[in-house]
């Protein structure tokens, strides 16, 4: 009896000593090919994953105190500031993250918020009550997108969008949040391409905004009473984008952005009496990213996006001149927002070497204050380096760029490279803040490459036209031709590069392990499209004639072809290279077949693939404990598979 019992102790001993020594999988993760992660890499990596930043959701439409969203637990919710370096006190405490909320314009004495489960994207608004603190659904709660709230002149109605007739077209209701059952739908749409912008001073109609591709969208007036719509531009079907921002303050025109006779979206009037549209900001040859009216209309604050860095310019609406926000550290703006006072602006600021964070500009005072400081968790950004510049020539002799991002001078000898690529695929990489992914510049010795390849944004129309359709593979041919450029440069090791990318940089990750397999030594594909046929199929009807714009349309048989032939699910046999594949359960645009197709491919072909799913997550993780694992695993597949013995000193 007492050597069985003693058996028996030491099995548990052993038990719970190889518990301690691995990172357990958690129940909502599938985890396949993963080997046991070591539990000594989350010491080891934790001043790196505890860091956080904030953004900028409202100010109080009547006290000087904003709401911002920031994590502080497991996922981003909302909290209140009252003053610059203030507390930020938690509002909203859910397992799901809050990002973006609107209070009610009056008085404050509540807000509205949008919250989806599991990152499937079907986002339900909500009421939160500031004095009882009781949250509201507002929505039918169901399997539809509803948002993009903007609130009335008066200040009682709300106008939003909503997929919940059919799943697949957004179309546009009215509501008063403080009785549900008021909910009317004003305007039966086509598409899912559809959005409330402003609405008129009398209430009497909603400007709004019709995507058609990213270069095409267009501008109607709705009227709320017998749900007409008329269009304003452009009166014909052009090729063009119109933006709305905002009614002018007397509503005799709209101030917004426009690509009409220009390369870049530049900031615009338009009268809509004389019907004439003015270019507002012609001397500056980059894109006007965001824009917003000041409360009492004299002011219009726009931030420009120049070669991936933000410039901010206040415009004096009655001389239509403007000038540059002076002294702002070189990095990214997002998220602009007027307080109540039409005084002071503020935004969030993100740069290399510092996380995201709020600031107010003052346009009276001149002076610029810090809202927000967020912690970085340990992590030593003062060896980072500047993100540097960098171009090379493509195989039909287009310049393409990119932001190379050098390890840590501690490193000597030519350094291996993760070619890091963007999705969208019309997004663009910044120069902002690494984050985590400083570990591998500080401790690993990797230096990273964040390319713009054609079809990015921020380069103009023509250039973002570039991969539309049959010319899918030529933007592939782009990192192609920067693995050429790696080649060529002494501090980078041409015979070390790992590609990865999420969403359409996922795709563009398949396409390179298998066109460029034997120049690189493994690959790393997020929320990736392994077939684009299977992936319109699948993909949610709300979002699938916009993206055939882009892609193409699956329905021409020679589309469709096309889509056969240049499948990485179609190629999985030319794959040698070892890639990790990592995907949320409940993604709405790129969904979980896609990855699942293209793992089970590779693993009956005999190749090396790791697999992690998690079943709480849409289109890339947002939850800190998803997060971290997938951190640990990439940590642990860059050692084994990229650097793969190399000394890391």
């Amino acid at each position: 009896m007492k050597r069985t019992l003693l058996i028996l102790l030491i099995g548990l001993f052993a038990v719970a000593g190889n518990a301690q020594t691995t990172i357990p999988v958690a129940d909502n993760l599938v985890a396949e090919g993963i080997p046991p992660l070591s539990a000594d890499l989350v010491a080891t990596v934790k001043n790196y994953t505890e860091s956080r930043g904030a953004s900028l959701v409202e100010w109080h439409p009547v006290r000087k105190e904003m709401m911002i969203s920031t994590r502080f637990g497991n996922t981003a919710q909302l909290h209140y500031v009252k003053m610059p370096g203030g507390d930020r006190r938690q509002i909203t405490f859910f397992d799901e993250p809050v990002g973006s909320a609107s209070f009610e314009p009056n008085k404050g004495d509540y807000f509205l918020f949008v919250r989806d489960v599991g990152g499937n994207e079907f986002g339900q608004i909500y009421r939160y009550d500031m004095a009882t603190k009781k949250v509201t659904l507002l929505t039918d709660g169901k399997r539809s997108q509803n948002g993009g709230i903007e609130w009335n002149t008066k200040g009682d109605w709300i106008a939003y969008g909503s997929t919940k007739r059919n799943g697949q077209d957004r179309d546009i209701y009215v509501m008063n949040p403080l009785d549900p059952s008021s909910d009317k739908k004003v305007a039966e749409n086509t598409g899912g391409g559809w959005g409330v912008v402003d609405w008129s001073a009398d209430d009497s109609k909603i400007l709004l905004q019709e995507g058609i591709s990213i270069n095409e969208t267009r501008l109607y007036m709705l009227d709320v009473k017998t749900g007409e719509k008329s269009r304003l531009l452009p009166e014909k079907d052009e090729r063009t984008t119109y933006s709305g921002i905002a009614f002018s303050s007397d509503k005799k025109g709209i101030y917004l952005t426009t690509n009409k006779d220009s390369e870049f979206n530049r900031l615009a009037y338009f009268d809509l009496a004389t019907k004439k549209l003015t270019p507002l900001s012609t001397t500056i040859e980059w894109d006007v990213d965001e824009g917003m009216l000041s409360p009492d209309g004299k002011q219009l604050a726009f931030v420009t996006n120049e070669n991936g860095l933000s410039k901010m310019y206040i415009l004096s609406t009655a001389t239509n001149k403007f000038a540059a926000v002076p002294n702002l550290p070189t990095g990214v703006i997002f998220g602009v927002d007027w307080a109540a006072d039409s005084k002071s602006v503020g935004f969030a600021f993100n740069t290399f070497n510092s996380s995201s964070d709020v600031y107010e500009y003052n346009t009276t005072s001149k002076q610029l204050a810090r809202w927000t400081e967020s912690e970085l968790g340990g992590m030593d950004v003062s060896t980072l380096q500047a993100p540097e510049l960098i171009t090379w020539k493509s195989f039909d002799g287009k310049m393409i760029s990119g932001y190379l991002y050098k390890a840590s001078s501690k490193f000597t000898g030519k350094r291996p490279v993760i070619i890091n690529i963007h999705g969208g695929p019309e997004g663009q990489s910044r120069p902002t803040f690494a984050g985590r992914t400083n570990y591998f510049l500080n401790e690993l010795g990797v230096s990273i490459i964040y390319p713009n390849v054609r079809g990015s944004s921020g380069y103009g129309k023509t250039f973002l036209d570039l991969d539309n359709g049959m010319k899918r593979e030529e933007s592939v041919q782009d990192i192609g031709t920067l693995i050429d450029w790696i080649e060529t440069q002494p501090n980078l090791d041409k015979d070390r590069i790992m590609v990865t990318g999420g969403s359409y940089g996922g795709y563009m990750t398949l396409a390179v392990a298998y066109l460029y397999n034997d120049k690189i030594k493994c690959s790393l594909d997020v929320v990736g499209i392994s077939n684009f046929n299977t992936f319109m199929k699948n993909t949610e009807a709300y979002r699938r004639d916009l993206r055939r714009v882009e892609y193409g349309d699956e329905r021409d048989p020679k589309m469709a072809e096309y889509f056969e032939k240049i499948a990485p699910l179609n190629h999985t046999d030319k794959i040698s290279k070892p890639i990790f594949i990592v995907q949320g359960g409940n993604d709405p645009r790129v969904p979980y077949t896609e990855s699942i197709q293209m793992k089970d491919k590779i693993k009956a072909n005999g190749g090396s693939v790791w697999f992690l799913m998690a079943k709480d997550e849409g289109h890339g993780f947002r939850k800190k404990n998803n997060i971290d694992f997938q951190f640990y695993a990439t940590i642990e597949f860059v050692k084994q598979h990229l650097l793969n013995g190399l000394t890391v000193n």
